[in-house]
């Protein structure tokens, strides 16, 4: 399939050449989910931890006598009805919440997610992004005149220091190199814009 290659205004300058594998694959939502969770899943520490009954500083005394007071009978105050008290399944710190998730699918998901972005024309195509200098105010001239709005993902396949320095400012816009390229990143965002060696560097991975 071709890809519409834009210019500095935004136009069509010409087409790209691109794997129908990659940025023409079905629709599939129920992996394109499971590709999400588990890359978000996979990015969890799962460092919390929460203290039971045996572990709450509480004392073990009996805090008043079983009958005669007219409240409700209590043993201990670190009761997990109490308060301050422990809890009934605590969470351990060494909880694991990651999602095995195999290459092939994986590809699968992400080819999937760029070729949904193909048919709502929510992926462009441009020759190359250099800037001269590091300056923010320029690099957010030259995105506005592709004609992008709202959060923008730019892929490239070398990440130049100029442009790293001139977009690290501007909250709606992330440019990543094609190796760092993230299932969540390419759904968050509202356009991505590949560069044309970014295109053949994920036909190189994932193809």
């Amino acid at each position: 399939m071709d890809l519409d290659l834009i210019d500095d205004k935004g136009h069509k300058a010409s087409t790209v050449a691109a794997s129908d594998a990659l940025f023409g694959h079905a629709y599939n939502e129920a992996l394109i989910h499971q590709v999400v969770t588990a890359y978000q899943a996979n990015a969890r520490q799962g460092t919390r931890a929460q203290k039971g009954r045996g572990e709450v500083n509480k004392s073990h005394r009996k805090p008043w006598a079983q009958k005669g007071t007219g409240r409700a009978r209590a043993g201990q105050a670190n009761s997990p009805l109490w308060r301050g008290g422990g809890k009934i399944f605590p969470s351990s710190p060494d909880e694991n919440f990651s999602h095995k998730v195999n290459r092939k699918m994986y590809r699968a998901g992400i080819a999937s997610i760029l070729s949904q972005l193909v048919r709502e024309s929510r992926l462009s195509v441009i020759e190359a992004l250099a800037m001269e200098s590091p300056k923010t105010k320029l690099f957010a001239q030259k995105i506005k005149g592709y004609g992008l709005e709202g959060t923008v993902l730019v892929v490239t396949e070398k990440l130049d220091d100029n442009v790293f320095l001139s977009s690290r400012n501007l909250p709606n816009v992330l440019v990543l190199e094609t190796r760092e390229v993230d299932p969540v990143s390419l759904v968050r965002f509202n356009h991505v814009l590949l560069t044309k060696g970014a295109v053949a560097q994920f036909e190189e991975m994932l193809g």
